[in-house]
């Protein structure tokens, strides 16, 4: 810490000579290309500057673990705490950031928001990054297409202080053939651009010489592997990702509070120039990388009894101390092009389907990678959830289907339940954070369109009795036998079936008491219902019953309820009489 007030204090006194001298050396030289830090200024022992990898990272830090600045905030925080919008437009150089910069991270932010929101990536966090590697483009140096002028590279990656990391781009991007260089405001290496490169401004190129391009490839870099960066863990991760170095950690930090506490806009080209480079003697720690973290020596192995200790860490097995045990790398950042970034509804219609019915719609996601182009090979798992039975074919409520070339994956089909009512079909893909999209789905009853009686003979009952007939009825939808449909039976006063009828024949329900509306009752596989019993009570008159169906299909049938006609005797014809006939009496018995 105390090197760091004495960094600030020195920084005073210089950072206006170090500004002009390098604004007007740039002028002067009108090279096509400014260094952030010569690679041969410093010393130290160059093996420990890192190895040189096959891909060209160093440790798999999107720097390769280059050079950064190391000036801190001011003790003083910006004017106003809060977000940019409650600042004034002008006010301390420190706390401003230039225009074009400004928008490119702000672009940046809602770029990744919209293609992985669960990352929550704070355009703070790009802010305090490019401060630390380019001081905001050397002040906001750049063109009116946001690209730096001239471009900003960092020293050759020789292995001379610095990581050793051969040339991996032919000089494409930091016109080294022999080494790479830190390219851009972000400083990525060519080996690390060529993965994660983007065209945020529309160009048609990936410049990591343009802002633009350059923010929003850093964004989408710090979301990898899932990141969270709501999360402290996740953002350290994030953070010692792109640079490999614990006092890289706390300087990104130390900017992104103080950006997090506000910041306005200036003015391109007005920004503080940074003037503390970090010293180029990076020294390996645990998990690999560089830095200025010191590597701890090993403590002294236990003395013997009237021994001296030993000055080195024991063998194995031979007790006493041992060197540190070396942390497992950080795992390098899986590239755009292959890292999950949002699950999409690829088009699926409304889901709605008859009891009993195949859904003709079926579930279709899209899973896009980090960059929004289609990602092929991901395991989405769709399940059915709800009280209707429904059911994907095959009988089963869950399904895992991996995505095509094309980036979608379509479930099975859905099979409706006989129950009717709502329920849900979730889609759910990656890991860590895992996206999910919810479809909601309607099971409706089945339906008839029509409704008759399957014979025509007239219901008639005696007072009190029970009607002989029983009436029968058949449901069609589209001229087919409609089975499964809900049938509702009503006695009504007038022929349209508007109003109830408390009076006149009824039915029984399963205690034996009268009622006259009956809802339980469905057609069978051919369409036909036969209704329970109808009895008349002691009212005579002419009575209706009204049958509805699920679909708005109904039929209106009469019911007479009457006594029967008394019979009289015939009269006799004169000369006759109405007494019996004798009957012959069998010979031998008396009459």
């Amino acid at each position: 810490m105390a090197a760091h007030i004495r960094r600030r204090l020195r920084k005073g006194a210089t950072t206006t000579a170090v500004a002009a001298a390098a604004v007007a050396a740039l002028a002067a030289s009108q090279a096509p290309a400014a260094t952030l830090a010569d690679g041969s200024a410093g010393s130290g022992d160059p093996k420990a500057a890192g190895e040189d990898t096959a891909s060209g990272e160093a440790d798999g830090a999107a720097t390769g673990n280059s050079p950064y600045y190391t000036d801190l905030p001011p003790l003083v925080t910006p004017d106003k705490p809060g977000s940019s919008s409650n600042l004034p437009a002008a006010g301390r150089a420190e706390a401003g950031i230039p225009a074009s910069i400004l928008a490119a991270y702000k672009q940046a932010e809602q770029t990744v928001g919209t293609t992985d929101p669960s990352c929550r990536l704070p355009w703070q966090l790009l802010a305090a990054i490019g401060k630390v590697e380019s001081g905001q483009a050397r002040g906001g140096r750049v063109d009116a297409n946001g690209t730096a002028s001239p471009r900003i590279l960092g020293p050759a990656l020789n292995g001379q202080g610095f990581a050793l990391i051969k040339d991996t781009d032919g000089g494409a991007y930091d016109g080294d053939a022999v080494h790479d260089r830190a390219v851009g405001p972000m400083q990525f290496i060519p080996s690390t651009w060529a993965s994660w490169g983007q065209d945020a401004n529309g160009d048609g190129r990936k410049d990591p010489n343009n802002i633009y391009d350059a923010a929003l490839a850093a964004g989408r870099y710090l979301c990898a592997n899932d990141r969270d960066l709501a999360l402290a863990a996740d953002l350290d991760q994030a953070v010692l990702s792109y640079n490999r170095s614990t006092e890289y950690l706390r300087t990104v930090r130390s900017w992104f509070s103080y950006y997090q506490r506000g910041t306005h806009e200036i003015p391109d080209g007005t920004g503080t120039l940074p003037s503390i480079p970090s010293t180029p003697t990076p020294s390996p720690r645990p998990g690999g990388g560089s830095g200025s973290s010191v590597t701890p020596s090993p403590s002294p192995s236990p003395s013997k009894p009237g021994g001296k200790p030993s000055p080195g860490p024991s063998k194995p097995g031979g007790g006493g101390s041992t060197s540190p045990t070396p942390k497992p790398p950080t795992p390098k950042p899986t590239p755009p092009s292959e890292t999950f970034g949002s699950l999409e509804n690829a088009g699926t219609g409304p889901l709605r389907a008859t009891a009993g019915q195949e859904f003709d719609e079926r579930v279709s996601v899209l899973a896009r990678n980090a960059v929004g182009a289609p990602l092929a090979k991901v395991p989405v798992t769709f399940t059915v959830t709800g009280g209707t039975g429904t059911l994907f074919a095959g009988g089963k409520k869950t399904v895992t289907v991996r995505t095509g070339t094309d980036g979608t994956a379509t479930a099975p089909k859905l099979q409706a339940g006989e129950k009717a009512g709502e329920f849900t079909v979730t889609a759910v893909a990656g890991t860590g954070r895992p996206r999910t999209l919810t479809y909601a789905a309607t099971v409706t009853a089945r339906q008839a369109d029509a409704i008759a009686r399957t014979d025509e003979k007239a219901l008639v009952a005696a007072p009190g009795e029970k009607f002989a007939d029983a009436v029968t009825v058949k449901a069609t939808y589209k001229d087919a036998a409609a089975a499964g449909v809900a049938v509702t039976a009503t006695m009504v006063k007038d022929p349209l079936g508007v109003i109830d009828n408390d009076k006149g024949p009824y039915f029984k329900d399963a205690k034996g008491k009268p009622v006259r509306t009956l809802t339980t009752l469905t057609t069978d596989a051919d369409g036909q219902l036969r209704l329970p019993e109808i009895f008349a009570d002691d009212d005579e008159g002419t009575y209706l019953l009204r049958l509805t169906t699920e679909g708005g299909a109904s039929v209106v049938i009469k019911l007479t309820v009457e006594a029967p006609e008394e019979t009289t005797p015939e009269e006799p014809a004169p000369g006759e009489t109405n007494a019996p006939e004798p009957t012959e009496t069998p010979a031998g018995t008396k009459p």
